[in-house]
C-alpha cells in the first residue's frame, strides 16, 4: 500500500460482517451489522502537541482494534476497503 496516513491517524482493514446470525439464521447485505474490529495496515508519526512534543500513536501495525461504529473515514485504495480513523477512535486492543 503507497498510503501513509499524517498525524495520529490510523488505517485500519476492518473484519468481515457476520454472514449468519448465533442461531445460524444467514443474513441479508443489507441487514448485516457493520464490524467494529479490524487490523491496523499503517500508523502515522504521532500527534504534535503545542509545544512541538510527538505523541506517538498507542497502536502498530498488524494490532487487531476495536473501533467506535460511526467513527472514521471509508476509502478504496488499490481495490482494498479501509477505514481511516485518529487514534482517539479506537477504544482498545486484542491480545
Amino acid at each position: 500500500m503507497n498510503l501513509k496516513p499524517l498525524g495520529d491517524r490510523v488505517i485500519v482493514k476492518a473484519d468481515e460482517a457476520e454472514e449468519t446470525t448465533a442461531g445460524g439464521l444467514i443474513l441479508t447485505s443489507d441487514n448485516k451489522e457493520k464490524p467494529q474490529t479490524g487490523k491496523v495496515v499503517a500508523v502515522g508519526g504521532g500527534k504534535v502537541a503545542d509545544d512541538g512534543k510527538v505523541t506517538p500513536v498507542p497502536v502498530k501495525v498488524g494490532d487487531k482494534v476495536l473501533y467506535g461504529k460511526y467513527g472514521g473515514t471509508e476509502i478504496t485504495v488499490d481495490g482494498e476497503e479501509l477505514l481511516i480513523l485518529r487514534s482517539e477512535d479506537i477504544y482498545g486492543i486484542f491480545s
